[in-house]
């Protein structure tokens, strides 16, 4: 009986396999409706209204939706409900609350939170890449514990300092805003030491900036950029620093505990038979 189980999953289509994957976990699909529902209705509505950039971010939502279930697809591994939920939260919190209801802007710490997240979910990845490798009886080396945090914390660090640079291109070339500016009121240059001695000039309680002898009326200096990638980075570490901790002792207390298992996928036994 486990043997047909097993031929008919090989032999589903596609589309099949990923919506058995999403009928096997029961509390997944309810997630997933229900965002699927809300981002439909958004993309109907965007398209009455003629806003068609929020219309293509819709479609692009829906077609991330289903990227859990290709991923579980193609390396024949099965993400635990509660990684799918939050991987799924995540595409929906950024994509239609951030960019479409400007979440971005309404919520200061909006982007601190789902950048800490994608730290973690990453550091996920990169773990699950090279534990199924560590399990599977093929490979004649096994690796730490230890060394698969570390390996996972950098694969999510890496994944967030290319995010940095995408973000970075798109302002300087496309003129977007991405790297969001902050108002600061202290600043320190060595720009500005006359001697040019390598000494930092400092300057407190900047409450006005000029463009063209224009006050823009920021009440402080307008830093482009560059704390914003560094609070993205700094919040990216913390999600990372969590999971791979998780990973850690996941690893080193197999079998036992039931929170680490929320988060760490595992090897399809059936699709890899």
């Amino acid at each position: 009986m486990k043997e047909n189980v097993q031929a008919a999953k090989k032999r589903e289509g596609f589309f099949a396999s990923v919506n058995r994957q999403f009928h096997e976990h029961k509390s997944t699909f309810f997630v997933y409706l229900i965002l699927r529902i809300l981002v439909i209705a958004s993309l109907v509505l965007s398209a009455i209204r003629g806003e068609y950039e929020n219309v293509f971010v819709c479609a692009l939502s829906l077609l991330l939706f289903i990227a859990p279930a290709v991923i579980e697809k193609k390396l024949k591994i099965d993400l635990p409900s509660t990684l799918e939920i939050i991987i799924l939260l995540f595409i929906f919190s950024a994509e239609i609350l951030g960019e479409i209801h400007n979440y971005y802007m309404k919520f200061p710490y909006w982007d601190s939170m789902l950048h800490t997240l994608n730290g973690f979910l990453f550091a996920a990845v990169g773990f699950s890449l090279l534990d199924v490798v560590n399990r599977d009886a093929h490979f004649k080396f096994q690796l730490s514990p230890f060394y698969l945090a570390i390996v996972a914390f950098c694969f999510s660090m890496t994944i967030g300092v290319l995010w940095e640079f995408f973000e970075f291109f798109c302002d300087t070339v496309l003129h977007t805003d991405m790297q969001k500016d902050f108002i600061v009121n202290t600043i320190s240059s060595v720009t500005l030491d006359p001697l040019k001695s390598n000494t930092p000039v400092v300057i407190n309680g900047i409450h006005s900036v000029s463009v063209n002898g224009q006050d823009l009326g920021l009440g402080g200096y307008l830093d482009i950029g560059l704390i914003d990638t560094m609070k993205d980075l700094m919040v990216n570490f913390v999600g990372a620093v969590i999971f791979s901790i998780i990973g850690f002792f996941y690893v080193k207390n197999r079998g036992k505990g039931k929170f680490a298992k929320r988060f760490i996928p595992t090897i399809d036994e059936d699709g890899k038979k």
